[in-house]
């Protein structure tokens, strides 16, 4: 049997997100659930209409850099900058309390010591991507609640960014100290460049 074609790929996509969708909205019932369903049912785990999975990932991975841009264009950098400096005591705060806890769970479940830690870090991250879809546009931009949702779950990707860094860097060991710490130390270097560009917007 021939790999099924990216052109009968996204009709299945398309015509099921379209049913499911409207059995979604008829329910009351968040849009995410019907996407998330209708890839259980399409799967290669079920009706194995779509067994390869892998150009499709290709596809999404450019699919959330265009939704990521278009958010980009709808902030105000001064805006952002703002938001970020009331959120940032919430964001660490609940990244450790929750870090704290899927340790303990992961611990009392009788995980081992790192298979826990690993529980802990995946505790304490949000998905940016499935926050953004669940709220309305016109709360996204326009209101306070998006403002915060999004100041939060932009430093909850720095912070994940900087503990993937981290996991990568006792990954490749002593030998490669340094290019670990040049990666850290990248980070405060873009972050005056960006609240350059701030400032340079404000004038």
């Amino acid at each position: 049997m021939n790999e099924p074609s990216i052109i009968f790929s996204f009709f299945i996509i398309f015509s099921g997100a379209a049913v499911l969708s409207t059995m979604a909205l008829i329910f009351r019932q968040p849009m995410l659930i019907a996407y998330i369903g209708l890839g259980i049912i399409v799967g290669p785990f079920t009706l194995d209409l779509i067994p390869n999975t892998k150009m499709l990932d290709d596809v999404s991975e450019i699919g959330i850099i265009f939704l990521l841009f278009l958010l980009g264009l709808d902030m105000q950098p001064s805006s952002l900058l703002h938001t970020l400096k009331k959120t940032t005591t919430v964001a660490l705060i609940s990244s450790v309390l929750f870090a704290v806890l899927g340790f303990l769970l992961a611990t009392i479940f009788g995980f081992s010591q790192s298979e826990s830690i690993i529980t802990g870090i995946c505790m304490m991250f949000s998905s940016t991507i499935i926050g953004i879809k669940l709220l309305p546009t016109t709360v996204l931009h326009h209101k306070h609640t998006g403002e915060l949702m999004v100041g939060i779950l932009l430093l909850q990707d720095l912070i994940a960014i900087l503990v993937l860094v981290g996991i990568g860097g006792i990954e490749q060991g002593a030998s490669d100290i340094l290019s670990y710490f040049l990666l850290i130390a990248a980070f405060p270097v873009k972050s005056i460049i960006v609240y350059g560009f701030c400032l340079i917007e404000d004038i």
